[in-house]
């Protein structure tokens, strides 16, 4: 399972958010470089950013960071946030990007998010499926969390399965930045449905005994935020558990 920590860049400086909240913003470095560099000296070669400022204007704003971070460590970046056009992607991609992830996207403009699939291939093409829970598994959300949809989370997945999509980044919003645990259900749920499917846990990750049960789940990646800025888990843990695998 590939240990994804993540950056969450708003003006330019690497934050935290609650549950999507930019009211509950906490800057942690004012630097996202100096925190990418810790994460690849700790043997770390994925990195998770989040232009948080980009998902609020619907478009592309801290692609500096992401170019900065990219010619200056070797870790393999997918990148999202509020990218709605080729122009975007075509941004994204010449600042380094390996991946992007989609997610209003593909809710509200699903041919332009399938041109994409065609056009970079399953391989540099993330779904993002963020979902608030409810009793028929989860409802998925857009615009950097703030609005709802009508769209039910599995069925939602198997849709863009079915048209090629291979990697999905799910985020349970409710448990975003809370520490409280991971929706461990949902994701084994997710993944006896959609075969074959790289899924990418995302949401409450709070203690590193977390990490081999997901793994154990089928979950090919995990995207850590908080935990490590809080140091409930250390870059230590995270070495050891990748040397181990």
């Amino acid at each position: 399972m590939r240990i994804i920590p993540a950056i969450d860049i708003i003006e330019g400086k690497c934050v935290r958010l609650t549950k999507g909240d930019y009211n509950t913003k906490k800057v942690y470095n004012e630097n996202p470089l100096e925190v990418a560099k810790e994460f690849e000296t700790a043997g770390i070669e994925f990195l998770h950013v989040v232009d948080l400022d980009g998902a609020k204007a619907s478009q592309i704003v801290n692609y500096k960071v992401l170019e900065q971070i990219a010619s200056k460590t070797n870790l393999k970046i997918d990148f999202g946030g509020g990218l709605k056009s080729d122009k975007d992607l075509e941004i994204a991609f010449n600042s380094g990007a390996n991946q992007i992830t989609g997610g209003s996207i593909a809710v509200k403009n699903a041919p332009i998010f399938e041109s994409w699939i065609e056009k970079y291939g399953s391989e540099k093409i993330i779904l993002g499926a963020d979902f608030y829970p409810d009793n028929s598994g989860g409802k998925i959300a857009t615009n950097g969390w703030q609005e709802e949809s009508s769209l039910e989370l599995i069925p939602f997945i198997s849709d863009y399965q079915q048209k090629g999509i291979q990697y999905v980044i799910c985020t349970d919003i409710s448990k975003d930045g809370m520490l409280q645990g991971p929706s461990f259900d949902v994701y084994k749920d997710i993944l006896s449905k959609v075969k074959p499917l790289r899924l990418i846990a995302s949401g409450g990750i709070s203690t590193f005994d977390e990490l081999p049960k997901l793994a154990e789940n089928g979950c090919e990646g995990v995207i850590i935020g908080k935990a490590i800025y809080e140091n409930k888990i250390s870059l230590k843990q995270l070495e050891n558990f990748i040397i181990s695998q």
